[in-house]
């Protein structure tokens, strides 16, 4: 009998237990310093040594792009590179020929699919004027997104003293970036085929080095780097229901490519989008000249608000609503909208409508009756 109760309680816990969400432990990575950073909310989820100046190898080569992709953007016309000897590197590499001839957008993509030096050189030198004119523009770039603990000396990422970044940094880095739909649509194809300006005909494929767009189904960007100095680099954006991560590890072993996916697993679990809830059941607003004093609104469909599932989300509305309205007032009618705040910062609105008609009022009175109704209305 005791052994029996002993069962029942034992069923009964962890029947009561299933029936309460379970969360992961943060996962552990291999890396000296790394971060996972939700764009949604603006945080940090994971972070260790987040901070910290490191090297931080090719992923250099994400500022370079988005330098690369900006001028071309800003130009409006696209911009044949020349290839020179001073374009050459060691390392990674397009394999570019001096005199070959190729778009600059096919350099930006051959730099983010096999890390190429020798592009990362050509785009900085058609783009900067020179290394120094270039290291100048990846500088003020940094600086005007609020990177504060990154400066660039190389467009390619080779060891340079005091070239140096952090895993926070890198995180906002890539945020800024997959703003701009042509490094997005770039960074996240699995190859890219350039047809070289000259030699006319020439024709290369080239393969990206992210793993996780073929081994993880969300994920949508990265750039991959290593050299002696700063270890294995790596780091990835993946996006589930909306919501969109980015990964970071610098000088990782050979395991980066399993943290990030843990990292997006572990986010994807802890955060989830809700719509915010309604503060009131319903809102009226008044009418002027209608046959109704007041008619009720109608409160559109909020925005959805990144949380953790276990975190209570409070929402600051304020309602952008008229005193008044004039009739005739049809139903549907756009009145307002209501302005929503998470935390002080904007997330959305929605729009706030009539819910019913309302129509002018039909004036059956006579004159001598209005007169009548206005003097007693006078006190005396």
């Amino acid at each position: 009998m005791k052994k029996r109760l002993i069962c029942l309680f034992m069923t009964i816990i962890f029947a009561a237990g299933t029936s309460f969400p379970v969360y992961a432990d943060e996962p552990y990575s291999g890396a000296y310093a790394y971060s996972l950073y939700c764009v949604n909310t603006g945080k940090f989820l994971i972070e260790h040594n987040g901070n910290e100046r490191l090297p931080m190898a090719s992923t250099t080569k994400i500022m370079t792009a988005i330098l690369g992709i900006e001028y071309l953007q800003a130009d409006k016309e696209e911009t044949v590179v020349t290839v020179t000897p001073d374009m050459y590197a060691e390392g990674s590499s397009m394999y570019l020929k001096a005199g070959e001839k190729l778009l600059l957008s096919d350099v930006v993509a051959g730099m983010l699919m096999v890390s190429g030096n020798d592009a990362a050189n050509a785009a900085a030198l058609t783009v900067g004027g020179s290394q120094e004119g270039f290291q100048d523009l990846m500088n003020e770039k940094a600086k005007s997104i609020g990177l504060k603990n990154t400066r660039f000396v190389t467009p390619s990422g080779l060891d340079a003293q005091g070239h140096y970044t952090t895993a926070c940094d890198l995180a906002k880095l890539m945020e800024y970036c997959m703003e701009n739909s042509l490094f997005r649509e770039i960074d996240r194809e699995k190859s890219i085929t350039v047809d070289f300006v000259e030699p006319i005909g020439k024709q290369q494929t080239y393969y990206n080095e992210n793993r996780l767009l073929r081994e993880y189904d969300y994920c949508i960007a990265g750039k991959t780097g290593y050299t002696d100095k700063a270890g294995r680099t790596l780091v990835s954006c993946a996006e589930k229901d909306g919501i969109r991560l980015i990964a970071v590890t610098l000088n990782d072993s050979k395991s980066d490519w399993q943290d990030h996916k843990n990292f997006f697993d572990y986010g994807f679990d802890l955060l989830s989008l809700q719509p915010i809830e309604p503060e009131i059941d319903s809102i009226d607003i008044s009418v002027v000249g209608g046959e109704k004093d007041k008619i009720l609104l109608s409160i559109g469909t909020s925005p959805l608000v990144c949380v953790e599932d276990y975190e209570n989300t409070e929402v600051d509305r304020v309602y952008k609503l008229p005193r008044f309205v004039y009739a005739p007032v049809k139903d549907g009618e756009k009145i307002g909208y209501v302005e929503y705040y998470k935390n002080g910062v904007y997330i959305g609105k929605s729009e706030v409508t009539a819910f019913e008609n309302a129509a002018y009022k039909e004036i059956t009175t006579s004159f001598l009756e209005n007169v009548v109704s206005f003097f007693k209305r006078l006190k005396f």
